[in-house]
């Protein structure tokens, strides 16, 4: 059995520890490009969401390397990832692509299926071992998305412009390169060391943007075209509360714990959503309600087109922007999104926040002689 998995974003750094502290031969699928998304488009329904198409592109490659087996979360409500495992099986099928399809369901009133895709990976049900690839599986992911936590704080801030930039693909890079959790935490340590000494603008006030939206759209930077990256470049700091560390954390772990959830975002939005209609609607706009009261400037929703969930929460939005008084931006993407536009948008959006705080500071300035 040689396992692989679709990428997202960073998640191939947690997933190679998994496997290989379980010591499970694996195959990591060519990094995200043109050509896996092109892969992607020409056998899935036209109608699909881009997430599928680039996820079924990346099997597909990392068939053609030698993977047997692919091993993927399950999901639940009225959101298409549900279906995702029966939409892999069913078209690479079609393509003669004998690969096995391992599907964790989320843990619930059916564990016992979260069981059985245990098994099935490891051949027998060795709990010892699974719980303590499962710990290291957890740390690295939690340590992975500090460093990314990290480089988008520091870059809006670096006086040596392009810094960050070089560190963080060297980390992505010599995690390639070495060999189990303890390998990877002590490359994550020095990572941290190299970006804590990144010269930066101690009075600099970067405009400050969340991120909200589709997990897939808002975690994968080659999907989402970089988008936090350049607004860093822009001189902007951006944070997402949705990531892959969030997801393990909130949805698996705690959930298979019975531990109490973070459900803060939950009853931020309960004034606009009051129950989970799938994906992550509520999410988008309990975070959006958060952000408006932490003092961000704006809020960019990034999504794939025919997103149901992401729909429901854009026409929610509005409502949400005008009694906190926070701009929003709806980003929508699929595989004929130019990156020219896309890219105007978010320039655009920045001088407006940055014109609306110049203007309210003037306004205080006015009423307030001496501000």
């Amino acid at each position: 059995m040689k396992v692989t998995f679709p990428h997202m974003g960073n998640l191939y750094i947690s997933a190679k520890v998994l496997f290989e502290e379980l010591g499970i031969d694996y195959v990591i699928p060519p990094f995200t490009s043109k050509k896996t998304l092109e892969i992607g488009t020409r056998y899935v329904p036209e109608c699909a969401c881009l997430p599928l198409k680039i996820t079924i592109g990346n099997l597909i490659e990392a068939q053609q390397l030698g993977a047997d087996t692919v091993l993927m979360a399950g999901g639940c409500g009225p959101c298409r990832f549900g279906y995702y495992c029966e939409m892999y099986r069913e078209i690479l099928k079609d393509l003669n692509c004998n690969m096995d399809i391992i599907t964790l369901e989320p843990p619930g009133a059916h564990i016992s299926r979260l069981l059985q895709g245990i098994r099935k990976l490891l051949g027998g049900c060795n709990l010892y071992k699974m719980a303590r690839a499962v710990k290291c599986f957890t740390r690295v992911v939690m340590e992975v998305d500090e460093i990314e936590r990290l480089v988008f704080k520091i870059k809006p801030r670096e006086l040596d412009k392009g810094g960050t930039d070089e560190i963080y693909k060297a980390f992505k890079k010599d995690a390639l390169k070495v060999k189990g959790a303890r390998q990877i935490i002590e490359l994550v340590r020095e990572t941290k060391n190299k970006l804590m000494k990144v010269k930066t603008d101690e009075k600099a006030k970067p405009l400050k943007i969340g991120i909200v939206g589709e997990i897939y759209s808002t975690i994968d930077s080659w999907t989402n075209m970089d988008i936090q990256s350049r607004l860093g470049a822009m001189g902007v700091e951006s944070h997402r509360y949705v990531t892959i560390s969030n997801w393990v954390i909130e949805h698996i772990i705690k959930k298979a714990l019975k531990i109490p959830r973070d459900l803060s975002y939950e009853h931020a939005a309960r004034p606009y959503l009051g129950k989970m209609i799938g994906g992550h609607a509520l999410e988008t706009i309990g975070n959006t309600v958060l952000y408006a009261l932490r003092g961000y400037d704006g809020i960019i929703q990034v999504y794939p087109l025919t997103c149901m969930p992401e729909i429901v929460a854009e026409s929610i939005l509005p409502a949400v922007e005008r009694n906190y008084d926070i701009p929003v931006l709806t980003l929508i993407i699929d595989e004929m999104t130019g990156e020219a536009g896309y890219i105007t948008r978010i320039e655009a959006f920045v001088d407006l926040i940055l014109r609306k705080k110049e203007k309210k500071v003037l306004d205080l300035g006015y009423i307030l002689p001496g501000y």
